[in-house]
């Protein structure tokens, strides 16, 4: 009877702790970040528009935040002349941060950025798909809520 109750307890802490973990990962998973819903596009233009959705419930308990793209491909980054972009800092009115609103998910769409140097689709495609080349976090000044790489990527052309 003693050795079923020490493993009862034994399981149960097992359970707690891991539920305990997995509550503290679930902010860097996909759920704050859409991934399905998160893609490079490339424009006629030849710009490359960043696209996602924020799950805006996990955010719940915060404020305000902003989102960084950061191109982690060196080819990508000369194209594109820039390693990050943050969102939140000149899109919004007070020039610092995005406010959670509501409830559900909030489309955020980036400006276009102009291509300085041609990269072909498929290039462009491997790069974002299966080499990790663009990231994204959603943070304020305090912490980090979120971060995946972009593993979408569609064209206009």
């Amino acid at each position: 009877m003693l050795k079923n109750i020490r493993l009862i307890t034994v399981l149960l802490l097992v359970l707690s702790v891991t539920t305990l973990l997995n509550g503290c990962g679930l902010l860097f998973s996909n759920e704050l970040i859409v991934n399905r819903y998160a893609d490079a596009l490339l424009t006629k233009n030849n710009e490359l528009q960043f696209r996602f959705r924020i799950n805006s419930e996990i955010l719940a308990g915060q404020q305000l935040y902003k989102v960084k793209v950061t191109i982690h491909d060196d080819k990508l980054a000369a194209a594109i002349g820039k390693r990050e972009i943050i969102y939140g800092e000149e899109q919004v009115q007070n020039g610092e941060y995005l406010e959670v609103e509501g409830k559900g998910e909030k489309y955020i769409f980036m400006d276009p950025l102009p291509l300085n140097v041609d990269l072909h689709i498929h290039d462009l495609k491997n790069m974002i798909e299966k080499n990790n080349a663009v990231s994204i976090e959603v943070f304020n000044n305090q912490e980090v809520f979120g971060r995946t790489y972009l593993t979408n990527f569609s064209s206009e052309l």
